[in-house]
């Protein structure tokens, strides 16, 4: 294992019952990296960070972190990871401050000890240190759970959808924080539902039914997109969705905020062609625009592929 590669998954596999979570991943993170893996629910996301951080053992393959096994050294791996799952485990009945007394206690050492990791943080939640965990805001327990997860000084980080259920505010101000943590040399391995926040991260990893479909950067992905890709709209978006759909020569049509992303067979349509015919069917104010891709769309794109 290079000195450059901190995680390291070699043909992993885990099953539950009949029910494959994993498949034969393969995966590396470097040193240094913020690197998400990208997937919506029942991907095999949270299956596989278990077993990175030695919670559950792979059926097949083996993991490594910073060269320990996950089955072998797990005790090694639980001193230089911090893990936050995918679902707040801290104790409800305690304070902020006793959560974060008792996880530093666990680990050997004091919250002073290693206070300059989390103060930036820390701050934010300290005026609340005397008030129950369960009566903290959703963006107030994941702060929470970070500075028990950092309060041990780990090399690797590894989060498991911290910001699923969080306001759009703090799922910025919890990004900008793993972006300051990343500055300071730490290794962070994210997951996360959220297609927008794949941007964010060094390289990503689009993980669908157990497998990863691609492993990029999130502009790399972007680029090697294969298809002209429109956005539509007209008066009744419904009926425009419905309409699309049965309209030979059309792809693929998705729902996207107030538009639709539309995807063509190569050489049948053009935005013309297609504003012309739905005008004929009497949809009123068309507009079809050429788009730059994002990365859902590319997501969207890779799941077709993989189920044709």
């Amino acid at each position: 294992m290079s000195d450059d590669i901190v995680i390291e998954v070699r043909q992993v596999k885990k099953s539950y019952d009949k029910v494959i979570a994993v498949d034969h991943i393969n995966l590396e993170v470097g040193k240094g990296e913020l690197f998400g893996v990208i997937g919506p629910d029942g991907a095999g996301k949270s299956t596989l960070f278990r077993i990175l951080t030695t919670l559950l053992i792979p059926d097949e393959g083996s993991a490594k972190v910073e060269g320990y096994d996950t089955i072998k050294q797990y005790r090694d791996i639980r001193q230089i990871t911090g893990y936050m799952p995918g679902r707040f485990s801290l104790y409800m009945d305690m304070t902020v401050e006793e959560n974060l007394e008792f996880f530093a206690t666990i680990f050997g050492t004091t919250i002073e000890e290693n206070y300059h990791l989390i103060r930036d943080i820390y701050q934010q939640i300290e005026p609340f240190k005397k008030r129950l965990a369960r009566n903290l805001s959703g963006g107030m327990k994941q702060k929470l759970a970070l500075s028990c997860a950092l309060i041990h000084k780990p090399s690797v980080l590894i989060l498991d959808e911290p910001t699923t259920g969080v306001d759009a505010v703090s799922r910025k101000e919890f990004w900008e924080m793993l972006v300051n943590l990343k500055k300071q040399g730490m290794t962070i391995l994210v997951s996360t539902p959220y297609m927008d926040e794949a941007e964010l991260c060094d390289r990503v990893a689009l993980m669908q039914n157990g497998k990863l479909m691609t492993v990029n950067e999130p502009e790399q992905i972007i680029a090697e997109f294969p298809k002209k890709l429109y956005a539509a709209s007209a008066d009744n978006i419904y009926n425009l969705l419905l309409d699309m759909r049965k309209t030979e020569g059309i792809e693929s049509v998705y729902p996207f905020g107030d538009c639709l992303h539309v995807t063509v067979k190569q050489g049948e349509m053009d935005k013309e062609k297609i504003s012309g015919l739905l005008e004929e069917r009497g949809h009123t104010r068309v507009n079809i625009d050429t788009i730059k891709p994002n990365i859902e769309d590319c997501f969207m794109n890779l799941m077709s592929e993989n189920d044709e």
